[in-house]
């Protein structure tokens, strides 16, 4: 057993950890935030993605050892304090950029990171970077003119499926 510290959400953390534990278990099991999904263990999902020193990284990917001294967002992380939505998140309530919820948070953190590299991506680049993150339910048409919304362009402009 170890010990490792970080910052999440803002705040420092430390906890004990086997060399082995990923990330994603951390900050589930070790701190309670359960927003990090894990859906298929192998990283192909996308479900768990956080932001590690303002990266996108998938947190099932990761051991949490890696993350010592780092600053870590996750979906709990997006809301303000008093809970207000992030932009994202207010674009994706706002266009049904959800069905199940399960994805959610890897896509809302996806599209973030997204944003933060390109702040007005085409339907092609929003649809190609959200290529490592799976939705079984919504088809990513919403998912799309979320992330267009949220980053001040026209929703409706998105071509129909």
């Amino acid at each position: 057993m170890s010990q490792v510290s970080m910052t999440v959400n803002g705040k420092g953390v430390s906890g004990e950890i086997e060399g082995r534990t990923l990330l994603a278990d951390f900050l589930r099991e070790g701190l309670g935030l359960t927003g990090t999904h894990v859906g298929c263990d192998t990283g192909q999902c996308g479900a768990c993605v956080v932001h590690v020193d303002g990266r996108a990284v998938k947190a099932c990917n990761m051991f949490a050892a890696e993350a010592e001294g780092a600053e870590v967002t996750t979906i709990e992380g997006m809301a303000a304090p008093d809970g207000t939505l992030s932009v994202i998140q207010q674009a994706f309530q706002d266009h049904h950029g959800l069905q199940c919820g399960f994805c959610t948070p890897g896509m809302v953190m996806s599209a973030a990171a997204l944003l933060s590299e390109n702040p007005k991506p085409s339907e092609a680049e929003i649809r190609d970077y959200l290529e490592g993150n799976i939705c079984r339910c919504t088809g990513y048409h919403n998912i799309v003119k979320a992330i267009l919304a949220a980053s001040g362009q026209d929703a409706n402009a998105i071509a129909a499926e």
